[in-house]
């Protein structure tokens, strides 16, 4: 078990397959210059699979997510898919992405034990998703999410983070684009994980906006904190439902208290949360030939030291010095 000093428990494994990425996202990294992780630092998908596995039978992980950088960069994603899903206890098993590479990829993440999908896309409008990643790429997002709902990765979850000044006004339009497709929306407050940082708190567009744009349009009931659980995502129901909506307020309503992830980078790194200042090494020990027991031991030991909460909301908050491309999101 991954228990911390504040009693929750971590059941939820988040790991990056790479630090690269093939979009450049203005809140995630900048347009040049990233130093990549040298291949020798990546772990290897044997490596991954251990973890795992070891997760799994020793720690009691339930859930998987698969992050980057852009996971379906990874070449040896459908093969590791197909290994985790093998173990028992089977955990469930999900990808976050940008959706560029589901049209080649969905229907084998399918048929290996992918369970389901999160896609980033902040905007409907070709145009601004130019601007907001510097790449031109909008139709190819559109296509692998159908792709992902045609290979029955369901629900499908739409990820979208809202800038001032560029897609701020779009909130309205994405969530009637996602109920026409039957795709589940999540707003996310923009975090401070950008590399160059240059996020600013009085800049973002924050949880009580979204609502407010929404509720233009749309009846707004909260479903409840019985159903949301440790999810990070506040849920509304949609003219009465069954069709939700979340809104994922990092920064203005964090949900620390409930956390229940612990995140492996790409790297061999253990961090406790996505703003952690320090990092666990399991490769070193994983790479010198330590037993099972050994590494589940330092694990352990490292979510027991996690923090009460990120407290992004204070002003003496301090941004991580690893962009998010080489945490996971």
């Amino acid at each position: 078990m991954l228990i911390d000093t504040y009693g929750r428990v971590a059941t939820d494994l988040r790991v990056s397959l790479t630090d690269r990425c093939n979009l450049r996202c203005t809140y995630c990294m900048p347009e040049e210059g990233l130093q990549w992780l040298a291949k020798p630092d990546l772990l290897t998908d044997d490596e991954i699979v251990r973890l795992i596995d070891l997760a799994v039978t020793h720690l009691g992980i339930e859930e998987v997510r698969f992050t980057g950088g852009e996971p379906l960069l990874r070449p040896g994603l459908v093969g590791i898919v197909e290994r985790v899903a093998a173990l028992e206890p089977r955990p469930q098993m999900s990808i976050t992405t940008n959706g560029i590479g589901l049209k080649r990829t969905a229907a084998a993440l399918k048929q290996a034990g992918l369970d389901r999908v999160n896609v980033s896309l902040d905007t409907l409008r070709p145009d601004v998703f130019k601007t907001l990643t510097r790449r031109n790429r909008h139709q190819d997002v559109l296509d692998g999410l159908r792709a992902a709902s045609d290979a029955g990765l369901t629900p499908v979850k739409v990820n979208s983070v809202l800038m001032p000044g560029l897609n701020a006004d779009e909130a309205p339009d994405l969530l009637a684009w996602a109920l026409e497709h039957a795709y589940e929306l999540r707003f996310i407050e923009q975090m401070p994980l950008d590399a160059q940082h240059g996020w600013k708190r009085e800049g973002m567009v924050t949880a009580q906006d979204i609502l407010a744009s929404l509720r233009t349009r749309f009846e707004l009931t909260a479903e409840g904190a019985d159903e949301r659980g440790s999810a990070p995502a506040e849920r509304w129901l949609v003219d009465g439902g069954p069709q939700r909506v979340g809104v994922i307020a990092s920064v203005t309503r964090p949900f620390c208290a409930a956390c229940d992830r612990t995140r492996l980078t790409a790297d061999g790194q253990i961090r406790t949360c996505l703003f952690a200042t320090e990092e666990t090494d399991l490769r070193a020990l994983l790479r010198s030939d330590a037993s099972d027991e050994e590494i589940a031991e330092l694990w352990r030991k490292a979510m027991w030291g996690k923090k009460a909460g990120a407290g992004l909301d204070d002003p003496s908050f301090v941004q991580p010095d690893r962009p998010m491309s080489a945490i996971g999101g």
